[in-house]
């Protein structure tokens, strides 16, 4: 049996003053991070950011959709959606439309 992948949608603002996780707005975990947006730094800063955070290994947290956007999709590998959304200290999931 495979373990879980949860999912998030993550809006990153990258050449922040701090690497932080803001909240949620509009169903998307809001991020900032202090690296530039080149040569996939941003995308390194979030997945370490975020698997501090969550306490899991950073090889266990991937950007699989959105790499060269603000806008990604994050999987977090044993981790449930449900309990990852927990364990960031968000709500529910809700759907966008």
């Amino acid at each position: 049996m495979s373990s879980p992948v949860g999912r998030i949608a993550v809006r990153v603002t990258a050449r922040a003053r701090s690497d932080e996780v803001v909240g949620e707005r509009a169903g998307v975990l809001a991020v900032r991070v202090k690296a530039p947006p080149v040569e996939g730094r941003a995308n390194d800063a979030v997945r370490k950011l975020l698997a501090k955070r969550l306490g899991v290994p950073a090889s266990r947290v991937a950007v699989v959709r959105g790499g060269s956007s603000r806008e990604k999709l994050i999987a977090v590998e044993g981790l449930e959606t449900k309990a990852l959304r927990r364990a960031l200290g968000l709500g529910p999931a809700t759907s966008r439309g």
